[in-house]
């Protein structure tokens, strides 16, 4: 049986299932194909399945006269691209943008629009460069992020709105925004000179922190890997690789189906950590900001001893590390969270309404040698006291090692009631093993 005895429904079936080019193929062999492919309920399908469009709009969010002329006018305008990629980024792209609609709607007006293709010509004429694939992509769906006004520079909160997240650490506050190309070819001219790299070179800021406490990280156009500033950056121009680079290929092949740069895989990364709530959103006073300390196991850990809560885990520091130093090479912060539950404290069948931390023991290790064992009171000079249904007590404090890899256990000594008038003997609350490591993906 040949395509002229199949119903219109069944083609409508077949088109559907075979895809937007097949579709246009069909439309050729007559004048009752081309009715058929050209049902706008099958362009709808098209657009929501390929653009996940639920209503006819352009690339510019301008409403079209159909799905199918919508379709075709995304296509005419990422002509230049492999289609797949343009389809992974624009899902890497809405996958943040939707994680940020319903947990930190405060940042997505800082996101810029996409940059033109001129734009893009203009922006690599000014810095002497060429974009791998994937990044002039990136651009083409949102040109970075609106920054703070200088006026308010350094500022809270905000300098604390930037995608990519950050932390705090003493009076180290990092917040790294995705910069803007605009922004790029101003940070890039200014920095090259003060690290000692030629204006010549393939290396371009594309992200940095808007806080005082700076955080650099820098694209490679010629090789495609993204990579982060250490503490030797303006010294020795010293950087580390933010993606391994195994995963990067194809980055200036526009013939190929496989592209990938640090800059999509890292941007790919960020938002499924951000989907598994591996990072949140974390609220301080009334500030609130992404923050990179893991909040899942088994990166974070969590243990309850007498109804007291600790959950910790730790982050990379790589602007404050130093690989030139064999011994304290790498920088890591750890983030520990203290709560009492809503029963109490309980010890040995005696509940009471408040605790008091007084003194600490920590084991460090890097790999599996122990490198510091510290017995101390209280943490960062204070004494939390935890009471039931109260915030956690956050705090953070930092180590150094000599290896990529380690870890931190423990414990913190409570009294019941209160050091002042204790209620029962001191008790040993327990900090689970959690683990300092240096990641696959650095941000």
């Amino acid at each position: 049986m040949g395509l002229e005895n199949v119903s219109g429904l069944a083609m409508h079936v077949i088109l559907s299932k075979s895809g937007p080019t097949e579709a246009a193929a069909v439309a050729c062999l007559g004048k009752r194909f081309r009715a058929l492919a050209s049902d706008d309920l099958l362009w709808a399908q098209f657009c929501s399945h390929e653009l996940d469009l639920t209503s006819p709009l352009d690339p510019g969010d301008n409403p079209a006269p159909s799905f199918k002329a919508a379709y075709q006018a995304w296509r005419e305008s990422f002509s230049m691209y492999p289609w797949p990629l343009v389809l992974r980024v624009r899902r890497c792209w809405g996958r943040i943008k939707a994680w940020l609609a319903v947990n930190f709607p405060e940042a997505l007006p800082t996101l810029r629009k996409g940059a033109s293709e001129d734009a893009i010509e203009d922006f690599e004429k000014a810095l002497k460069v060429k974009l791998p694939l994937p990044t002039r992509v990136l651009y083409r769906f949102c040109d970075g992020q609106e920054l703070p006004d200088e006026g308010s520079s350094g500022g809270m909160p905000s300098s604390l709105l930037g995608i990519i997240g950050g932390y705090t650490l003493y009076d180290h506050l990092v917040n790294v925004f995705m910069l803007p190309l605009s922004q790029i070819i101003l940070d890039t001219k200014s920095i090259m000179d003060q690290i000692g790299l030629s204006s010549r070179s393939k290396y371009i800021v594309v992200a940095a922190s808007a806080t005082y406490s700076e955080k650099l990280f820098f694209l490679n156009c010629g090789s495609g890997q993204l990579f982060v500033g250490t503490r030797n950056l303006v010294t020795d121009g010293e950087m580390l690789p933010c993606v391994p680079d195994t995963l990067i290929s194809s980055v200036h092949d526009r013939s190929g189906s496989q592209q990938q740069d640090a800059m999509l895989l890292w941007l790919e990364e960020h938002g499924r950590r951000l989907e598994e709530g591996i990072i949140k959103v974390r609220q301080e006073r009334k500030m609130r900001s992404i923050n990179l300390f893991p909040e899942e196991p088994p990166l974070c850990t969590s243990a309850i001893t007498n109804g007291v809560k600790v959950r910790a885990s730790a982050a990379f520091l790589p602007e404050f590390s130093n690989l030139q130093d064999e011994l304290e090479k790498f920088l890591f912060a750890y983030s520990i969270r203290m709560s009492l539950s809503p029963d109490g404290c309980v010890i040995n069948g005696l509940t009471f309404s408040s605790c008091q931390l007084y003194w600490r023991h920590w084991i460090i290790r890097a790999n599996d040698a122990i490198v510091s064992n510290v017995n101390a009171e209280a943490v960062i000079g204070k004494f939390p006291l935890l009471r039931p249904g109260e915030a956690e007590f956050v705090y953070e404090s930092c180590t150094s090692l000599r290896a990529s890899k380690g870890s931190v256990e423990g414990s913190f000594t409570f009294v019941p009631g209160r050091l002042a008038d204790p209620e029962g003997a001191p008790f040993p609350v327990e900090v689970a093993r959690f683990p300092l490591q240096l990641p696959d993906y650095i941000f």
